[in-house]
Parts: structure tokens; sequence; C-alpha cells
């Protein structure tokens, strides 16, 4: 059997002189190298490739403007990271990938392949150090035992939200505290997450085998654990400030979904620890959240209620065309997969009651046939905070403004992180005149998912808002805000040209009403002026946009 080599050399194909100087030099300090030069023709590359990455007890990534950019080499690195066997050399200065840039790195920029040199005979000895080890040194120990991988959902099932494992975060910076701090943020961000909606994390216990010794390959731990995504980190200090960089894994394939650095001065540790898991985990689960819907999205049958309540909700991100008639579609689909599942019934009257507050007259049997499905939401998960902040949707647009507000303190109460729920309570807050509030709660909203899909949601709201405050200047900012975050809502451009009108930019305010009427053809002055009374129902500004309402349409009728 050949021996395994030592080193296994990544690299950019056009670094490839360089490379072959690392590699010739290994070879003069007696150190065995693979590279793919050794690949013997008919070989299959991919396989062989693999095969030598996981087996050579060092990995060397030499890091370039090139191989930075390079997806082969990132996932080489990512491999060897986690299998712990990763060397990273800087052959020519770069920005390396943000996982990697709290790994202490070898910098040999302009070397000419001097075996004197210092830089050269200081990476040697690291080497020389690292092979000295027992490569397989506790591999027997933290090896988990084989465990079923959790059973697909098959279709005609409720489903749940995707499954996550956070790994042992690797302390980079070698000093004890910043371990006993790498421990505490694996603890705090599992204690976090466990309170989000989108995303269920596996107790700590699963995998504090995986704190010394190798990880097995990505795939397997996925499927060893039983989940969809796996967030692994490192932490490190530089200076004053101390740094924790994480990304989120896909199980089922390697790939990485999602990488961040967050970093914060080291003056008050606690304080630092307590920021950096809100943040990290307000990212981590919008980005669960979205890749959610994208996958809901992409699969074209057999998907379970879970799933079409993802496809609904992807729908009300949108707020046009038929994209509300499409939520109303997957949250009956979800219903008829599973009758007594509150979150369907919850999108099902969020999404029926949008319709019927943006395209409907005042028609009380519609309310009392859609308050029907609020009933039977509540009845059959009324401690939700999903489905408590869904109801809240649902009676705001059914103008039970009271009862919606309750509904979403409620769901507040139940899972204070649950950036919905404000949501919710934002938006109900100046149809009751409650202004300043209002911009206060959307304040903490966009705090608490800073990447949020609904974040043009909130922006429209603080410009109402603000509108009811009569301070037209930052409506106007907000709305062109979330114009550039969602361009496709007509309201707007509608409420953008009102307020353009208002403030004297008359031939701006022409283009944005005249758009605003191309966008939604169908929509005539009298549902505009349906839909400006419900959502000012107590802004004093109300009866002057009424007013600009009138005056713009009779302006663009010949421009439509």
């Amino acid at each position: 059997m050949t021996k395994s080599p030592e080193i296994f050399l990544s690299y950019n194909r056009e670094d490839e002189a360089v490379a072959l100087q690392f590699s010739e030099s290994f070879g003069k300090e007696g150190l065995s190298v693979w590279w793919d030069t050794e690949l013997r023709s008919g070989e299959n590359y991919d396989i062989v490739t693999e095969a030598a990455l996981r087996e050579a007890k060092a990995v060397v990534v030499l890091w370039s403007p090139r191989s930075v950019g390079s997806r082969w080499v990132r996932a080489e690195a990512t491999i060897a990271d986690r299998r712990k066997t990763l060397i990273p050399v800087t052959i020519e200065p770069c920005d390396r990938p943000v996982i990697f840039e709290l790994t202490q790195t070898a910098d040999l920029s302009g070397w000419n392949g001097d075996l004197s040199h210092p830089s050269w005979r200081s990476l040697v000895e690291e080497i020389r150090e690292f092979l000295g080890r027992d490569p397989e040194l506790g591999a027997a120990s933290v090896q988990p035992a084989k465990t079923p991988a959790l059973p697909p959902v098959r279709h005609g099932e409720r489903g749940d939200a995707p499954t996550l494992a956070v790994l042992p975060f690797a302390n980079r910076s070698g000093l004890e505290e910043d371990e006993v701090f790498a421990i505490g943020m694996v603890e705090d961000v599992i204690d976090t997450l466990s309170h989000a909606v989108n995303v269920r994390v596996i107790s700590s216990s699963a995998t504090a085998r995986f704190y010394t010794g190798k990880l097995p390959d990505i795939e397997a731990l996925g499927e060893q654990l039983g989940v969809r995504y796996l967030l692994e980190g490192n932490v490190r200090r530089s200076g004053k400030v101390l740094r924790v960089t994480a990304q989120l894994v896909e199980a089922g394939n390697g790939e990485i979904a999602w990488t961040q650095r967050f970093e914060k001065p080291l003056a008050e540790l606690a304080a630092l620890q307590e920021d950096l898991i809100e943040e990290l985990a307000a990212h981590l689960g919008t980005q669960v959240y979205r890749m959610a819907m994208e996958q809901a999205l992409k699969k074209p049958r057999d998907l379970t209620a879970w799933e079409f309540c993802m496809r609904g909700l992807a729908a009300l991100r949108q707020l046009n065309g038929d994209s509300v008639g499409n939520a109303i579609e997957a949250s009956s689909e979800a219903i008829s997969i599973d009758p007594d599942y509150g979150l369907a019934h919850a999108l099902f009257a969020h999404s029926s009651a949008l319709a019927y507050h943006f395209l409907s007259p005042d028609n009380p049997a519609e309310v009392k046939r859609i308050k029907l499905n609020v009933d039977r939401a509540l009845a059959c998960d009324g401690e939700s905070a999903p489905t408590l902040a869904h109801v809240a949707f649902g009676l705001m647009y059914l103008g039970k403004l009271k009862d919606s507000l309750n509904c979403s303190m409620r769901a507040h109460r139940i899972n204070p992180g649950y950036g919905f729920a404000q949501l919710a309570a934002g938006i109900c807050s100046p149809m009751l005149g409650k202004h300043e509030n209002a911009l206060s709660i959307l304040d903490d909203f966009m705090q608490i998912e800073p990447q949020s899909p609904y974040l043009h949601y909130a922006l429209n709201w603080q410009g109402v808002a603000y509108l009811g405050l009569d301070n037209y200047e930052a409506a106007e900012s907000v709305f062109r805000e979330s114009m550039l975050l969602n361009p496709l809502a007509s309201y707007t451009y509608w409420h953008l040209a009102l307020i353009c009108f208002h403030l004297g930019n008359t031939e701006e305010a022409r283009k944005l009403m005249a758009e605003t009427r191309q966008r939604e053809p169908t929509a005539d002055l009298n549902l505009w002026q349906l839909r400006l009374s419900r959502w000012g129902r107590c802004n004093q500004s109300t009866e002057d946009l009424k007013a600009h309402l009138d005056d713009l349409w009779a302006e663009t009728d010949e421009a439509v």
C-alpha cells in the first residue's frame, strides 16, 4: 500500500510556479508532498484529490489573490480546518476568506526558495512539530457512534423547521480565558436559538464529544446528528478587539451557506458575549429562514404542511401581483394536509385578511368568515409565538386593531426575540394613532432582525407613522429606502407620489403616480381611497393625502 503523504499542497493553478518551489523545498527538508501534478494519467481527478486531502497529515494552503477566489482552494482549506490538519501560508498579500482570518498564518510573501530564510525555517519547524503528533490521537474517543439520520418527512405530514447543530468553536488565541469564552459562546448560541421559530437546535450534549480531536466528514456528521445545518466558528483576540467568525454549512453537501465575522472591543467581556450572541443569532435565524423558504419554493411536489407555510410566507414578503393569492393557496394546502395545524390556519387568516384589506370593500360576512380561521388557529396553537403573530396580522387587516395588538404583545411575551411579533405591533400602532410608539417598536424590530425579508414592511409603516406626525421629509426618506429593498410594491410608489406632491415636487409626483397605476392597473381611485382610509385611520394628514390623491389621479389619466 502506498504510504500517505505528509503534506497536501493546496494552491490555485495560476500559482503553480510558486507551488512547485514549495513542493521541491519540502522535499529537500525530507517531507513528502502530494499535489495535483502527482496525478497519473487516467485517474479520476476529484476522487484522487479528495482521498489525498483526507489522508494527508498536514494541508498547506497557499493563499494569494487568486486562491482566495478559488472555490476549490477554499473547500480544501475548509475540510482541512475541520480535520485539524490546516497550515495556511500567505504567498502574496491578500484578504483571506473571513472564516480563516482568525487562523495564525505564516507569511512567505516574496519568498525565493532560500531554505535558510527565517520565515521558511519557522514554517518547517511548525510543520515538523505538527507532524510529530499522532494524527489519530483522540480519534477513537471523539468518533461518535453511528446514529440513524432523522427519517424523511413524507407527504401528508406536518413537518417541522429544519434542524441545526452548533459545533464547538475553535479558540484561535491560545489563551485559556478565550477557551472558556469559546465554550460559553456555543452554549449561549444554542440557548438563544432554541427560542427561535425558524430552526430547531439540538442540545450541546450531542456535540460535546467534538471538543477535541478531528471532526468526521461534514456529510457523515450531519447524518450522525440527524441535522440539516451545522454552525461552526472560531474565536480570536486581535489587540483590544475580540473577533468571532461563524459559518453555516449545509450538512447534505458540505457547502458553505453563510459566513459572518463579528468583532467587539474587550472592555467588558460579559457585555461583549451578550452582544455577540444576539447579533449572531439574529443573522443566523434569518439566514436559515431564507434558505427554508427558497428550498420550499424549489420543491415541485410532496411538500409538508410546514413547507407549504414557508411558500406562503415567501409570497407574503413580496405583496405584489399574485403573491397574496399564492399565500392563500399555499396555506390552504397546509391545512388540507394537517387540519389541526395552528400556524397554517393563522397564515390563511393573515393572507386572506390581507387580500380583503387591499382589494375588497367593507364586507361583514367576509370578515366573519376569515375570523373563523383566526379562532381555529388560536384553538389549535394559541401559545405559539408564530401563530399569535400571524393571527395579529389577520386581525389588524380586518380592522380589529386592539385585539391585534394584544395578540402581538402575547407573542412577544412568549418569545421576546421573535421579531415578526414586533413587526405586527409596529404596523398596528400607527393605525391606532400611536405614531411615536410605532417608530420605536419598528426600530426594535430592525435591530432584532437586521436582515429580515420584511424590512421593507417596517420602513413603509415607519413612513405611515411619520405621516401621522406630519413629518413628510422623514416619511419620504424611509419610503425611498423601502423602494430600494422591494422595488415591486405599488403602494410604496403611491405613498411617495403623495408625499412628493405635498412637498411641491409635482413632476416626480406625477411620474410616481403613473408608475403606481401601471403596476396595478386594476386598482381604481375608489380602491386607493379605501386603502388610504384603512391605513391612516388616525392620521391627521389623511384628509390632505386624499385631496392629493384626487388631484394626482386626474393629472395622470392620460399617462396611463
